[in-house]
């Protein structure tokens, strides 16, 4: 093929994306001189990725199939914007052959591999025949053409459980079951295929050998159109949870020099079957012995920022080079290997109910600055709203240091120091995870996380005598504040009396837990505060985010957010929600009933899984929302029979609207 007419120089180019990476994708653009065209959904016209580029183009209404995933209309941006090229990022069309042709036909040019080498590799099913030709060990599995239940019944039945069975298209953990008995296998199946075709567009399936305790270990590679294919070492991401990756790093730690080069190898020999260009991701599995080729990602993945950050390599820069028609800067012996790099995915959803997406607006977002080792790849800010239409990640958080337990120490530092409200992060599940110890000293298999979840999502601490003292300090800092509005009044500065003493009390609550008293006692002389019998000496010094608080003597760092009465504090205890019981009193308990089946966030009716009448036990499926690209089952929350169900399969329901009603009484 004429590489001419697939990889130029070019000067405007346009990102078929949105969020973190599309700002990731600009950021190295723009440094390489290029103008940057953005594209984004009516769900997106604030966002950040938005206001970074130098032009942006409404692509359609907020779901992707309208918008993001609409070919003919990202054609259409770029056509009018003057872009000369497309960079896809990674998700919606990274890996689509059809939009990479579809941009050839119409002379732009694709940041990424050709269309007949995404076919060739980006196919679960066909890329491991080629493997297996090419001599590439591969897990035991079924990957043919044929899709009857009857077929791929027999293949599992071969093979031998447990299996996995999982889109033949696509990635991100979407359309993949583990199944453990045959029993299990036709469910997982209906359930996968849906799943995928719902992601994907594509409901092909492959079986293969489950391992278990494995390790998900990956290999990035790089080709050019000269020719030249290098690895940049290797990638563990064997922290996951339903097959989505959590935690990355480079190198592994679990492989020794000669591993790493077998590896390696074993990368370089599956891209070369394809003669691939551009950045790739050759991803194995181990069981601790043995390495077996899984698949190959023909796109950039999220977790490069390790491999750059022990490199020195921009892989964005590499692929614009490429996609210019560039030979790679570098050989493969010129690549060198230093220190480790460790990454956490920042995610809008509630760990400790069952990871469900959080959506709204960010009204708190305080990251650390990026030093000392500490890069922050981010794509939403202050203000921003996250939706339920995309992936509920915000942003990644990397650290680099000369060795993985300093590397593993900042990023934890670096979540401990995050602050984001408004929505539900799983900042506090990923810095419970760093402090872990087992993930300190490497003893993780792929199933990790579901097994010590209940460790890793356990509650926080009840506050104690700092946080009361904080909660207060927190309130009268913001008094404070607001007092400055009037200028010149003596009652600007806090305690402020000619003479005598005053006292006032505060009242504050965890959940519908007790109330806890605090005393305040102000005036002339020093401040202090009662808690039953001990009274401690304290002083505020404000400063940004908070304020640093002296209590007996030693002075502690607090970060604060006040929403009415509605106090959060990051302590060196750890994060803190209170409630300030108002003060003139009127508040009442709020009443709880029972539970009700409820959608949890806007989203789509794929199954119902019972049928009205049904006796159920408690946890019994009832049906089943697509919510943010990922299936959610909503269960019966006691035993009692289905009275009624209000939705049907295709239904798009918003949050809180209740879908079936279960009688407690069986009556």
């Amino acid at each position: 093929m004429d590489h001419s007419k697939l990889y130029r120089r070019f000067r405007t180019l346009l990102i078929a994306n949105r969020g973190e990476i599309a700002c990731r994708v600009i950021r190295t653009a723009r440094a390489m001189g290029l103008r940057t065209v953005a594209v984004y959904s009516e769900a997106d016209r604030d966002a950040m990725h938005v206001a970074l580029a130098d032009e942006a183009v409404l692509l359609g209404p907020a779901r992707a199939r309208d918008s993001y995933l609409n070919v003919e209309r990202l054609i259409e941006a770029a056509r009018k914007t003057g872009a000369e090229a497309v960079h896809p990022g990674y998700g919606f069309l990274s890996e689509n052959a059809e939009f990479a042709r579809a941009c050839f036909d119409a002379g732009l040019v694709f940041v990424g591999p050709t269309a007949g080498m995404m076919t060739a590799m980006g196919s679960k099913s066909g890329s491991k025949e080629l493997m297996e030709k090419a001599g590439v060990p591969l897990v035991p599995g079924y990957h043919g053409e044929a899709q009857d239940e009857a077929t791929l019944s027999k293949a599992a039945d071969k093979i031998g459980f447990p299996i996995l069975v999982k889109a033949s298209a696509g990635g991100g953990g979407r359309g993949m079951r583990i199944v453990r008995s045959a029993d299990e296998l036709a469910p997982a199946i209906v359930s996968a295929k849906r799943e995928a075709k719902a992601a994907f567009g594509d409901d092909r399936m492959l079986i293969e050998k489950y391992v278990d305790n494995p390790r998900h270990i990956e290999v990035q590679i790089i080709g050019d159109s000269h020719g030249n294919l290098l690895s940049l070492f290797e990638r563990e991401c064997t922290l996951q949870r339903r097959h989505q990756k959590v935690i990355e790093e480079a190198p592994s730690p679990t492989l020794n020099p000669a591993q790493r080069e077998a590896v390696c190898a074993a990368a370089r020999k599956a891209a070369g079957a394809v003669n691939y260009v551009g950045a790739g991701t050759i991803e194995f599995v181990s069981d601790g012995k043995d390495v077996f080729f899984i698949e190959m990602n023909t796109r950039l993945q999220v977790e490069h920022p390790v491999t750059e950050l022990i490199t020195g390599i921009d892989l964005v820069e590499w692929q614009l080079r490429v996609a210019f028609g560039e030979a790679l800067p570098l050989k493969q012996d010129e690549i060198k290997l230093n220190g480790h790099a460790v990454e956490a995915r920042v995610y809008a959803e509630n760990p400790t109910k069952n990871f469900m997406p959080s959506v709204g607006r960010i009204s708190t977002w305080r990251l650390p600055a990026e030093t000392g080792g500490l890069r922050i790849d981010a794509g939403y800010r202050e203000g921003d709203s996250v939706s339920p239409y995309y992936d509920a990640m915000l942003a990644k958080m990397i650290a680099w240091a000369p060795t993985r337990d300093v590397a593993i120490e900042r990023l934890n530092r670096g979540l401990e120091e995050s602050d984001v409200r408004g929505i539900v992060s799983n900042i506090p599940f990923l810095s419970a995870l760093m402090r872990h110890p087992k993930v300190r000293t490497n003893a993780i298999d792929t199933g990790f996380i579901e097994r010590e979840l209940a460790v890793l999502t356990q509650a926080a601490p009840a506050p104690g005598e700092l946080e009361l003292c904080a909660a207060v300090a927190a309130i009268i800092s913001d008094e404070q504040r607001a007092a400055q509005a009037e200028a010149n009044s003596p009652w600007q500065t806090f305690g402020w009396q000619p003479v005598g003493r005053r006292q006032r009390s505060f009242a504050f609550r965890v959940g519908h837990g007790p109330e806890q008293k605090i005393v305040l006692n102000y005036g002339s002389g020093p401040s202090t505060l009662v808690i039953g019998e001990r009274e401690l000496a304290f002083a505020i010094t404000p400063r940004d985010g908070g304020f640093d608080l002296t209590l007996d003597g030693v002075k502690s760092s607090v970060a604060a957010v006040i929403a009415g009465h509605e106090l959060y504090l990051r302590t060196r205890n750890g994060r803190f929600d209170l409630h300030w019981v108002d003060p003139f009193g009127g508040e009442t308990e709020e009443q709880t009933g029972q539970d009700k089946i409820a959608a949890p966030l806007p989203g789509t009716v794929v199954a119902v899984l019972a049928e009205e009448g049904a006796k159920l036990e408690k946890g019994a499926p009832i049906l089943t929302l697509e919510v943010m690209k990922m299936e959610q089952t909503l269960r019966a929350p006691y035993a009692g029979v289905l009275k009624s169900i209000k939705c049907k399969v295709g239904d798009i329901v918003q949050e809180g609207v209740e879908l079936a009603v279960v009688d407690p009484a069986g009556e």
